[in-house]
């Protein structure tokens, strides 16, 4: 069974930083591209970025380029999100995924971000 099980997330004032951390089983975790998806307070899903398999390659959306960093140990089977410079607008609940955009997307359960002064 595919598990993602994310952490580290909380509140925090404008400006700081944060890292995520997503741990994975019931799958080849270094064999896949992963996700970093956010949802908003009465907003939709965000794509935040990605990174792939062998963590050589990462892509972000413009929102969070140059602020968040997805890296990934596959040792351990996890994916990270650093999260510098954060902004109220990046208030969250921030979930990864393995298979975004396929036919059997699978999350965790979510991590909550708040970000305010």
């Amino acid at each position: 069974e595919v598990q993602l099980v994310e952490s580290g997330g909380g509140l925090v004032q404008p400006g700081v930083s944060l890292r995520l951390s997503c741990a994975a089983s019931g799958f080849a975790f270094s064999e896949e591209w992963m996700y970093w998806v956010r949802q908003a307070p009465l907003e939709g899903l965000e794509w935040v970025g990605r990174i792939h398999g062998d963590g050589r390659h990462s892509e972000y959306a413009d929102s969070v380029k140059g602020r968040f960093t997805i890296s990934r140990d596959n040792a351990k089977n996890t994916v990270y999100l650093q999260m510098t410079s954060l902004k109220p607008e990046d208030t969250a609940v921030y979930y990864c995924y393995v298979g975004w955009g396929g036919r059997h997307p699978v999350r965790g359960q979510g991590t909550q971000v708040t970000v305010s002064s």
